[in-house]
């Protein structure tokens, strides 16, 4: 993995994962150059300067595309939104839960992401689920494919420290709006925008988040309601297959990363045995799941795990991990293919350092391990006949490839 922070694997992290989401090194290496100093003190030391070094990047590039939007070179401007909005994402999620520039900073990402949307990408739209008298806020991409009939759709949800505009700038619902799918980014209950403007904690039975998301994309006539699919990355890798082995509208189920037994990684932690995804971990992880002391949450999180659960999946299953990654061990990649004895289609990808993609979810080099999850996801839809349609099916077979964008 790319080390601009020599022993800061942490805000390493959040350099690799801007870069291969669309950052540009000139651009990151201007915001870093002048906190060099401040990463050799630590994970936690220094976040505030972080913060503060990226947003004057964010800053310079909000300039730029004001300029270019009065200008109406509009693509320009809405490009420019999303490569600030890239930066401050990534800044915020360094802080701590308790920073009070928090809030603020993720506010201004999703103004800066909605008005790269309106620019830009018009096919991206805001969507909010309704969700046990709240709503999970959301983003919609509408695959070209859905202007001619019903598509098939992923559902993609975070993990314990990302938020629905990382996956976004992943480039993920690009590549599978080009394969024919659209793509449901969601802030889960303990994510992003769920958790920071609305308060919804993570639980254990993520079935529930599944059974709301289904619910709205049943009511769309754009969406093929027996090719809804479900992708959870990083702690997402236990989300989501936790809710596919209950969710049974579910067509198929990816983990980005096998957190087969996220408690016992925590009883890890908190001996000091492997890296820890951000900085103020212990406060972070309190926060996302509503716990005010760490003995009660330790307690929680031992029943977060598949154990007993995969089995219940009867839908194909890819298991996505890298060989290298320092935070959830590769042996749950393996115990999560050998116990989803159901699947009907169980594939076990495991990504090297030669390759490429070998640290935690890829984020060494998320465009090799994304285009593959997208690519085993439009062959996996491809099998599963489409909802009866004449004006979408006519003349088709069940095995037909899926129309691209």
């Amino acid at each position: 993995m790319f080390e601009y922070f020599p022993g800061n694997y942490v805000w390493n992290l959040s350099v690799v994962a801007t870069l291969n989401s669309g950052g540009l090194i000139d651009e990151v290496d201007r915001a870093c150059r002048p906190i060099r100093e401040a990463a050799g003190r630590g994970e936690d030391a220094g976040t505030a300067e972080f913060l503060q070094a990226w947003t004057q990047l964010a800053d310079t590039l909000v300039s730029q595309a004001e300029a270019a939007e009065k200008a109406g070179r509009t693509r320009n401007a809405g490009r420019l939104y999303a490569r600030a909005t890239n930066y401050l994402v990534q800044a915020e999620r360094m802080q701590s839960a308790s920073s009070p520039d928090r809030i603020a900073t993720y506010e201004r990402c999703l103004d800066l992401m909605q008005k790269s949307f309106s620019l830009a990408d018009p096919r991206t739209s805001r969507v909010s689920i309704p969700f046990e008298g709240t709503t999970l806020p959301a983003y919609f991409t509408k695959a070209p494919a859905a202007d001619h009939g019903p598509a098939p759709v992923m559902i993609m949800w975070n993990g314990l420290d990302s938020t629905k505009e990382h996956i976004y700038l992943s480039g993920i619902s690009d590549e599978l709006a080009a394969r024919g799918i659209s793509t449901l980014m969601v802030d889960t209950p303990g994510s992003g925008e769920a958790l920071r403007l609305g308060g919804l904690t993570s639980r254990i039975e993520t079935e529930v988040w599944a059974a709301a998301c289904v619910d709205h994309l049943e009511t769309r006539d754009d969406v093929d309601p027996r090719r809804i699919g479900l992708a959870g990355w990083s702690l997402g890798g236990y989300y989501a297959p936790r809710a596919a082995a209950f969710e049974k509208r579910l067509a198929l189920v990816v983990a980005w990363g096998a957190n087969h037994d996220w408690g016992a990684v925590q009883r890890r932690r908190v001996e000091r045995e492997g890296e820890r995804p951000v900085p103020h971990y212990w406060e972070h992880v309190l926060w996302v799941w509503g716990f005010d002391d760490l003995d009660s949450f330790l307690t929680h999180a031992d029943d977060v795990r598949l154990d007993g659960v995969v089995e219940k999946i009867t839908v194909p299953f890819l298991i996505c991990h890298g060989e290298n990654d320092r935070q959830i061990p590769l042996a749950y990649a393996h115990r999560s293919y050998d116990q989803a004895v159901n699947s009907p289609k169980r594939e076990l990808r495991i990504f090297t350092a030669e390759e490429g993609g070998a640290e935690h979810i890829g984020l060494d080099h998320l465009p090799h391990v994304r285009d593959f999850v997208a690519d085993w996801v439009e062959e996996t839809f491809a099998s599963v006949p489409p909802v009866p349609d004449s004006a979408s099916t006519a003349g088709t077979s069940e095995k037909s490839p899926l129309p691209r964008g």
